[in-house]
């Protein structure tokens, strides 16, 4: 019954705002985020210790107005999903373009695979939807959905123009099937990790315990890895969708070194971009629960 109800109020608010002009609909959500911003003392709480540990430099008044920020983009990343369903090439045409794609379409024609360095930065489910609108259909790592029937739901939409889901409890497997298919998977590389799954690599100068696996496959398979966000260009008041220039994984005798330094590589990418386009990326996540052994912890 629980799943039900969580079903079909999803439903319902996905199809309301899809139906809704694009500035009604921004309007809502962001008074629904203005809202979660205010009700939820926790999350708020985190991204301002974040902002704290990445800015320390930063007045505490510029912290609150990147986090408020926060908020507004992903009111306006729910509106662009429930929307997603009517985009054509056509009609996203004059607020949705590509930068940078002459570096994807150089690392896709290696034939090798491409592995997409991205994080929860911008738009990120419009992103490898539009990738896959503009006809580059690509695949997803993603976790499931506890509840299997928003699941499907959810991921129907994202795969609406060719792409797939790669569950997170076969990540491996299907990670080198794809890449020796010569096929492009994006991951998304910016969320705390445990060991073994994940090491301890710089981010924002802190150790944070991050994920290895794409490092691990791009060596074994030689496929290319590439920074690749969507993100909102204010002066332009539309989204871009930017590849950056491939990040070169280490291949030397020392795989474990290789893996660790690839894996800092891909992180610094991110940090790269985070800090051009601070107010769109998710400081409401604890980034750096995990803590090497022997040191305190940071929430």
């Amino acid at each position: 019954m629980r799943e039900s109800i969580e079903y079909w109020l999803v439903v319902a608010v996905a199809r309301s705002l899809g139906r809704m002009p694009r500035g009604l609909a921004r309007l809502l959500a962001g008074i629904l985020a203005f809202t979660v911003y205010c009700a939820f003392g926790r999350l708020r709480r985190v991204g301002i210790r974040n902002l704290e540990l990445a800015f320390p430099e930063m007045p505490s008044k510029a912290r609150g107005k990147i986090l408020r920020g926060v908020y507004r983009h992903l009111g306006w990343q729910l509106v662009e999903f429930c929307r997603m369903p009517r985009y054509t090439s056509q009609n996203t045409r004059t607020w949705l373009r590509t930068e940078g794609l002459e570096h994807y379409i150089s690392a896709q024609a290696r034939g090798k695979g491409v592995l997409v360095v991205t994080g929860h930065l911008g738009a990120w489910e419009l992103s490898s939807f539009y990738h896959s609108l503009m006809g580059h259909p690509m695949g997803m790592v993603i976790r499931r959905l506890d509840n299997r029937r928003l699941d499907d739901f959810v991921n129907g939409i994202r795969c609406l123009h060719g792409n797939w889901v790669i569950h997170k409890d076969d990540f491996g497997r299907s990670l080198l099937t794809s890449m020796h298919a010569g096929q492009t998977v994006g991951i998304l590389m910016d969320t705390n990790m445990t060991p073994p799954q994940g090491s301890f690599v710089k981010f924002f100068g802190i150790e944070a315990c991050t994920a290895t696996g794409l490092a691990h496959v791009a060596r074994k398979t030689g496929a290319a890895v590439l920074p690749g966000f969507m993100l909102w260009e204010p002066a332009e008041r539309r989204y871009v969708l930017h590849f950056g220039p491939e990040s070169v994984i280490p291949h030397t005798a020392d795989a474990a070194a290789d893996i660790l330094a690839g894996t800092q590589l891909c992180t610094q990418a991110i940090e790269s971009w985070i800090r051009r386009y601070p107010d769109q990326w998710l400081w409401i996540h604890r980034r750096w629960k995990t803590r090497p052994p022997g040191e305190p912890a940071l929430y």
